[in-house]
């Protein structure tokens, strides 16, 4: 699989680099997103355009908004209808359905005439639209409500999982979050609620969304973790905590950042202003105001020389010196940087 191109910012526009730093699409975007599968998003004239990594325009139709490739196809909005285009460019599927999903295991949720249900990679119905809501599927369940209440269906359009919670979110392995009473908890499979709903969701961030085999709780004003396999794994104790990495994550004690296991157990002690999420063997911690990197043992091994820093990706991560972008490697070394 080919390496994602980094995208890089000069006098306000943006464009692309490789893993090497070499300018593979010139900046000449005044906004773009992120490349996924080959391709990424650029803004032309208020609407946005598909991009491949080789530079090419895709502009028979301009957009207003784009979904990620998934199964060769990606949402597009167009107006106020959504249709999918294929990795050629293409309209696979014409703008039908008032919502869209994304493709998976075949199947995608829309919704059409105010019913919701999904259709296959031919744009026709594989499942009628008899539900007011529909959720991605996953691992032959998909979350679907009717009268008010969410369960999960299987690929012949019956309730597997019968409904009967305020909220349901797609299943993520053998759990899934469900909604009762404001509070979220975990059901498996056969829809038995492993973790009872209790955790307060916190804004702006996605509830129960699991990282390296672990979500966030929060519950009583503190942070601990879930795990996927149904349990709680650290009982919230927290002052705030990320997500997990490469088996850690941070948490605040006392106003300061370390990072924990899977078992709850301190392994980096809290010595730092602020910290990330472990990716690529490294993650961005603050001190004394500026950014660095340490490895797991909680070692810095590149200087906190930054004024922002973000976690690593294939090999670079992006930085901010003097308020321009630049590129480092795993070394620290840079390999690109904004003039």
């Amino acid at each position: 699989m080919q390496p994602s191109l980094f995208k890089i910012r000069q006098d306000g526009y943006f464009g692309y680099i490789n893993a090497g730093g070499e300018v593979v699409i010139e900046p000449q975007f005044l906004e773009a997103g992120a490349f996924q599968s080959g391709f990424t998003t650029v803004r032309l004239n208020g609407l946005w355009a598909l991009l491949d990594d080789l530079g090419r325009l895709y502009i028979k139709r301009l957009y207003k908004a784009v979904g990620p490739f998934s199964e060769g196809l990606a949402r597009a909005q167009v107006a106020r209808l959504w249709a999918f285009v294929n990795l050629q460019g293409r309209e696979a599927i014409g703008p039908l359905f008032e919502q869209a999903g994304d493709f998976f295991e075949g199947l995608a949720p829309v919704t059409f005439e105010g019913q919701a249900g999904f259709i296959g990679p031919d744009g026709q119905f594989a499942i009628k639209p008899l539900f007011q809501q529909t959720g991605n599927f996953s691992e032959g369940l998909a979350p679907a409500s009717v009268d008010g209440l969410w369960g999960f269906v299987g690929k012949n359009g019956q309730f597997m999982v019968p409904p009967k919670w305020e909220g349901a979110s797609s299943f993520q392995k053998q759990s899934a979050v469900v909604t009762r009473d404001g509070k979220w908890g975990l059901i498996n499979r056969a829809g038995e609620e492993t973790v009872a709903p209790q955790f307060d969701f916190i804004k702006g961030h996605v509830q129960g969304e699991f990282f390296d085999g672990m979500a966030l709780a929060f519950r009583d004003g503190k942070y601990g973790f879930v795990s996927q396999e149904g349990n709680i794994a650290i009982e919230p104790m927290f002052d705030l905590a990320g997500d997990f990495g490469e088996g850690l994550a941070l948490v605040e004690i006392n106003g300061a950042f370390g990072y924990v296991d899977k078992a709850g157990k301190l392994v980096i002690m809290p010595k730092f202003e602020d910290a990330g999420v472990f990716s690529d063997g490294l993650a961005q911690v603050q001190v004394n105001g500026r950014w660095g990197y340490i490895n797991p043992e909680g070692q810095i091994v590149i200087q906190p020389v930054f004024q922002s820093a973000t976690p690593f990706s294939q090999g670079l991560a992006l930085t901010v010196q003097d308020g321009k972008w630049q590129y480092i490697n795993r070394s620290g070394q840079l390999v690109w940087k904004e003039q």
